[in-house]
């Protein structure tokens, strides 16, 4: 088992990125965030996509740079080349996974990716995604929040209700609480310390941590 699968995908990607690509980390770039990691001396594990988003010569140096290489056609694929490479490491079965680049430009993308942590979840696997002002997870069961210099944190259904929320450690706590997709109730609460408890009894929920 890996202990920890970093994607790098093709949005939104800086220097701010580079302290959260660690050494012992299986990497994986989707697209060009495969061109980010080779471009940045760090060796893809597996490049995957379509690489639609590379020239001919950038692409040739992700091959010649990367463990393995496993392209697409643009055309005839089912998934995006971020899913293709999430659903590539939650069969690997690592202990967590780590999203950078997967939040940009195209809202329908982003998304789309932010709903790649509900597959993630339900199969019992950690997975954040991280840009340079926010954190993003989902969960379906207690759990803790550390505050990661994200003082700031909000709560939005990913299932129509999320039922029994109760929250510790938080300037507006809430107790045995329900979430309906629509309401705006669990926008922009702040963490009192290091850290806060979240206890869910039904239902997944996304917790996005931010700093302004």
């Amino acid at each position: 088992m890996n202990n920890r699968i970093v994607i790098c995908s093709g949005g939104q990607l800086g220097e701010w990125a580079l302290p959260y690509l660690k050494v012992g980390d299986l990497f994986i770039g989707a697209d060009s965030g495969a061109r980010f990691l080779v471009e940045h001396g760090i060796r893809p594990d597996i490049a995957i996509g379509d690489f639609d988003s590379v020239t001919p010569e950038q692409l040739g140096r992700i091959r010649e740079s990367s463990g393995r290489t496993i392209e697409c056609d643009p055309i005839d694929k089912n998934f995006t080349d971020t899913e293709m490479a999430f659903r590539l490491a939650l069969d690997l079965k690592p202990a967590s996974i780590l999203l950078l680049g997967a939040l940009g430009t195209r809202f329908d993308h982003s998304l789309a990716n932010v709903h790649l942590l509900a597959l993630a979840d339900a199969n019992g696997i950690q997975a954040t995604i991280v840009d340079e002002t926010n954190r993003i997870t989902a969960i379906s069961k207690d759990s803790m929040i550390e505050r990661h210099d994200h003082p700031q944190v909000s709560l939005l259904p990913l299932t129509s209700a999320v039922t029994g929320i109760t929250l510790d450690g938080f300037q507006y706590p809430l107790h045995d609480a329900t979430l309906q997709i629509g309401q705006s109730l669990g926008i922009s609460n702040v963490l009192l310390g290091n850290t806060g408890t979240i206890r869910v009894k039904e239902g997944r929920l996304l917790v996005i941590q931010s700093r302004d």
